[in-house]
């Protein structure tokens, strides 16, 4: 005769829940800069890196404006963008955080004030510039023109994982294994990617267009100020909101949620 207290039925076990993709791992963390193209979310503040990134790009061109329409001046100016991007540099160094972005401010800032001091003309502080972005839109235009957009190259390579250590490896894998560059060209064949990465890198023509139809005349016009302040405005903003049009442009269908 069995115990009342203790029936001979086995305890039921709790029922226990489906776990969900969102528990299962951590939602992805947004890319910074061109990284963010691969990415399933965007951030604008991630991808032009935080508030420390925004003012590492910003600070030494500001300076370099606010100086040179108080003193009226070149060298005090280009002397205190020098000693702003450095500071930032320094910054980095002693917080052992990586300084690759700060030191390609000081590598644009550098060329700016050889290229400023040498003409002594304000205005070549941004030459430079001028003639990368008019180089960007050369590029960028071929690609479409040869149907072969830049993007397309870009987005495939970074959702491919094709980094230095993804080519070392690709030298040695089996011949039954795919090469990590197939997906650079694979696109090409698919009209519906073909037109969507020329719709990107149009984006991108647009945005080395803009900059240079707004820029060119106050940089032949001598107008610093101006020039200065649309150099900032036209800058890391117009970057970010071109970014993200590339992105939502690219980006991949999300699966159907599941019940």
């Amino acid at each position: 005769m069995s115990d009342p207290a203790r029936p001979d039925v086995p305890p039921q076990q709790p029922a226990t829940q489906p776990v969900t993709q969102s528990a299962a791992r951590p939602a992805e963390t947004p890319a910074r800069g061109m990284r963010a193209l691969a990415g399933d979310e965007f951030s604008a503040a991630q991808a032009v890196g935080g508030l420390r990134g925004l003012v590492e790009a910003v600070l030494p061109g500001l300076v370099f404006v606010v100086a040179f329409v108080i003193t009226n001046d070149l060298t005090v100016p280009l002397i205190a963008s020098v000693v702003a991007a450095l500071v930032l540099v320094v910054a980095r160094l002693v917080q052992r955080t990586p300084v690759t972005q700060a030191l390609g401010g000081l590598l644009g800032i550098a060329v700016g004030v050889v290229w400023a001091w040498t003409s002594g003309d304000a205005e070549d502080y941004y030459a430079g510039g001028l003639l990368l972005n008019a180089g960007y839109l050369v590029v960028l235009l071929g690609t479409i023109l040869a149907r072969r957009p830049a993007v397309g190259y870009v987005v495939e390579a970074l959702r491919a994982g094709l980094t230095p250590e993804a080519v070392k490896a690709d030298a040695d894998r089996p011949d039954d294994q795919p090469s990590v560059f197939a997906a650079l060209t694979a696109w090409r064949s698919d009209p519906a990617r073909m037109r969507m990465y020329s719709i990107a890198t149009w984006l991108w023509v647009g945005l080395f267009a803009l900059r240079l139809a707004v820029k060119t005349p106050l940089y032949f016009a001598g107008d610093v100020a101006w020039l200065g302040t649309f150099h900032l405005l036209l800058g890391v903003p117009l970057w970010a909101l071109v970014l993200y049009l590339t992105w939502y442009v690219v980006r991949r269908p999300k699966a159907p949620a599941t019940a």
